[in-house]
Parts: structure tokens; C-alpha cells; sequence
């Protein structure tokens, strides 16, 4: 186990001990009201999730900032780890971090559980330290839910969605053969899954991102390069 909880530790190298956490405090009987929904294209196949904002405001008002500035394309899954969870959205394809806004402060209190298909924030050993990252929960995690303000390893991580189509995408992405690169030991998959594009479902696509499309559309035929 405690290699696990330190697979989402991002900023710790691989392989440093750490205590498991204590059960879990029990989680809402209430489930999350319908939120937006995303839909994140990849070069596996299409995964649509849909977010929490009523119970994790804070997360999904940073996850959809970086949809809207589109952020996320060209973006990998950089970690799987079958029977645990895949994570992604800040690393390029030669897998170099992008720049990101600020950190955001924890949600994981909000009484969602880390069950299977549902999304919550990747972060570091600081459990205010998520700013892009997020991961897919393949199986019931309970372990990474909030159980107390003690430390960053008992404050659990921030649930603010969940796959509602595609999660045989993510079940693909996890069953990936994985291996050392780049800066990370061990689990990366290979080959790596990229994140296409990320949208609003029922929005415009962001401004950079239509512009560069029209600006391939608007470019004359056998012209190369500019």
C-alpha cells in the first residue's frame, strides 16, 4: 500500500516509505447533483466525465479553466498502474511538465469517495498542492479518501467527477504494457496515451485552439511550414 499512495505523490521519489492511512470517514449518502460534462478525446478512444460542482466547487472551477484554455491537448496519461488508477493532464508527449496556475486548496472533506470511475486531483505530499493533474480511479480506493486533517497522507484526494461513458477506454489505458522514462522509475505506459483534446461538452472549443484550426483550414494547399 504504500507504494500506491506514493504513486500520487508526485513531487517524492519512488520507493519512499510512508504510513497507510486510516479507514476512511464515511462518505455522503447524498449523491453529487448532474454537473457539466467533458469530453476527453484520446488517442485510445473517448472517455466523457461528468463533473461535481455542487461538492467540489473549487476543483471543478480549476479542472474546467484549463479545459476552456485547452490546456490538456497534447497531454498524456504519464502514469497506470492496472488495478489501481491512471493519471495524466500535465506532461507533454516527451513528457516535460507544462507550466500551471497556482495551486488550489483540497477538497477531499467533500464526503465523495475515490470509487471505481470516479475522477479526483492528483497532487503532492502537501494536500493543497493539486493544480492540473487528475486521476482515474479503476477500483474502489478507499484508502485515498479523507480520513482526517492530520497529514497530507490521511487528508486523502479531492473526488470532483466521474466517467460516465468510455471507462473500457480507461480499462485500455491501464492494461497497457508500462515501463521507466523519462523522469519517472516505473509505470509509464507504453505507448504513451495522448490526450487529444479536452471540451466542455456543448461549448465552443477554446480560442487558441479554434484559431489554430482555422488557421490550418484558411492555409493554402501544398504550402508547408509558415
Amino acid at each position: 500500500m504504500p507504494r500506491l499512495l506514493l504513486a500520487l505523490l508526485l513531487f517524492l521519489p519512488l520507493g519512499v516509505a510512508a504510513q497507510a492511512a486510516p479507514p476512511p470517514a464515511s462518505t455522503s449518502a447524498t449523491p453529487p447533483a448532474p454537473g457539466p460534462k467533458v469530453l476527453v478525446h484520446t488517442s485510445v478512444g473517448d472517455i466523457t466525465l461528468e463533473l461535481f460542482p455542487d461538492k467540489a466547487p473549487k476543483s471543478v472551477a480549476n479542472f474546467l479553466q484549463y479545459v476552456r484554455e485547452g490546456f490538456y491537448d497534447g497531454t498524456v496519461f504519464h502514469r497506470a498502474i492496472n488495478g489501481y488508477l491512471v493519471q495524466g493532464g500535465l506532461y507533454t508527449r516527451d513528457l516535460q511538465p507544462k507550466r500551471t496556475h497556482p495551486a488550489i486548496a483540497s477538497e477531499a472533506d467533500n464526503g465523495l469517495s475515490n470509487l471505481r470511475g470516479t475522477v479526483a486531483v492528483a497532487r503532492g505530499a502537501d494536500p493543497n498542492s493539486g493544480t492540473a493533474q487528475f486521476f482515474i480511479n479503476l477500483v474502489d480506493n478507499r484508502r485515498l479518501d479523507y480520513a482526517g486533517n492530520q497529514s497530507g497522507l490521511t487528508w486523502g484526494y479531492a473526488v470532483f467527477g466521474r466517467v460516465v461513458e468510455g471507462m473500457d477506454v480507461v480499462d485500455k489505458i491501464a492494461g497497457l504494457p508500462t515501463r521507466g522514462q523519462g523522469p519517472f522509475a516505473a509505470d509509464v505506459p507504453y505507448p504513451l496515451p495522448v490526450i487529444q483534446s479536452v471540451r466542455v461538452i456543448g461549448e465552443e472549443a477554446p480560442a487558441s485552439a479554434a484559431s489554430a484550426k482555422a488557421a490550418s483550414v484558411a492555409r493554402p494547399a501544398g504550402k508547408k511550414g509558415g
